[in-house]
Order: structure tokens, then sequence, then C-alpha cells
């Protein structure tokens, strides 16, 4: 009986570096920088008193907080090197959980306002 070697082989070019020590580096001081940059707002310019807490500031940490995740499942998590079609079926499945999400906070939202309970049945003694 014989066995068959199925390796899938790279065409020149296709083949990624990967990550090397720097770019990992490189990497940890981005988010080392955005983080510093959410202990500065929070702290200091919130917490100081020279910008007020509002909607802004909560869309900043947002902001700051999906870029972060970025790097990290592009970088450490290896997204990144990976083919076009694994990440978009990853990003999709991702975008509707948060969409689903979403419908279930609204849906909860609206029958915590809108529904009424059955009255309370006479308990018999």
């Amino acid at each position: 009986m014989a066995t068959q070697d199925h390796t899938v082989e790279h065409a020149e070019g296709q083949h990624h570096e990967g990550m090397t020590k720097r770019k990992i580096w490189q990497v940890f001081f981005y988010l080392l920088a955005l983080t510093a940059l959410e202990f500065f707002i929070a702290l200091v310019l919130v917490h100081g008193g020279v910008i007020e807490k509002s909607m802004a500031v909560n869309v900043v940490y947002i902001v700051l907080t999906l870029v972060k995740a970025y790097y990290i499942v592009a970088y450490f998590m290896h997204l990144k090197f990976e083919t076009f079609g694994f990440i978009m079926s990853v990003a999709i499945v991702f975008i509707l959980i948060i969409y689903f999400i979403a419908l279930m906070l609204t849906e909860g939202g609206y029958l915590n306002t809108h529904y009424h309970a059955f009255p309370h049945w006479a308990n018999p003694q």
C-alpha cells in the first residue's frame, strides 16, 4: 500500500516573513504608547478636571481600545499573515456577533420598559 505525502509548497514570493524580534518589540511599544495615552486621558485630563467626561471621551477610549485589539489580533495572533479569505471569514463572524449582542441589548431594553407582568394571583388559604 503506497502512501502519498500531501504537502503544500509555497510559491515563490508568497511566503511571509512572520514576526521578527524587532517587529514584536515595535508592536509592544505601540501598545504601550496607546495604553499610556489611555491612562493619561483618564488620570490626568479627566480626573484632573482639564476635560469633562463625556460621550467624546468614551468614543476616544473605544477607538483606542479597538486599535489595540487590532494590533494584538493582527500581530500576536498572526491574523495579519493569513489569507484574505480567512481574515474575512473571521471578521464577518466577529461583526455578526457584535450585531447580535446589540440586537439583544435593544430587545432587552424594549422588554424592560414595555413588558407588563401578569397580575399576581391571589394566594388561596
